[in-house]
């Protein structure tokens, strides 16, 4: 069996200071940082690790009431991106993945990469991502991919 996978993408982290975690990323590795959204409910930052890899960091604004078991509730680290090798491989994935039950299929387009979320057999809520050629703009989470319908 061929190995479908081309390593992490990225980490999601939650984090109640930003600026601090940016800045020890920064200084220690030498890392670059930018944000993506910041609203009155949560604040996304990407701190570039290298090789087309990065840590999601999201901070909570106050009175944010996410609840146990959704995103951002599972403590510092949030969930793991995973690279698929191809967007063969990626369609693949989603495939098993459905077939399993461990996702509804649907597959956000965030412009330069498509995501499709799923729930590992711990409960470790994980994503599956792959490049998009030619993106020129970021969508918002949500966005739907064209070409893959969610499962009922």
């Amino acid at each position: 069996m061929n190995l479908l996978l081309d390593g992490i993408n990225h980490v999601g982290m939650v984090t109640n200071d930003t600026d601090r975690l940016v800045a020890f990323y920064r200084d220690v590795f030498g890392c670059t940082a930018h944000e993506i959204e910041n609203n009155d409910q949560i604040k996304l930052t990407f701190i570039d690790i290298g090789l087309g890899r990065e840590l999601n960091v999201f901070e909570m604004k106050a009175g944010n009431d996410m609840t146990r078991g959704s995103m951002f509730s599972h403590g510092p680290v949030d969930h793991i991106g995973l690279q698929a090798a191809s967007r063969d491989a990626f369609d693949e994935i989603r495939r098993r993945l459905i077939e399993r039950g461990a996702t509804d299929g649907f597959v956000t387009d965030f412009g330069p990469v498509y995501s499709l979320f799923f729930v590992d057999p711990d409960g470790l809520e994980c994503e599956v991502l792959v490049g998009v050629a030619g993106a020129t703009k970021t969508n918002p989470p949500g966005t739907p991919a064209p070409g893959y319908e969610r499962v009922a």
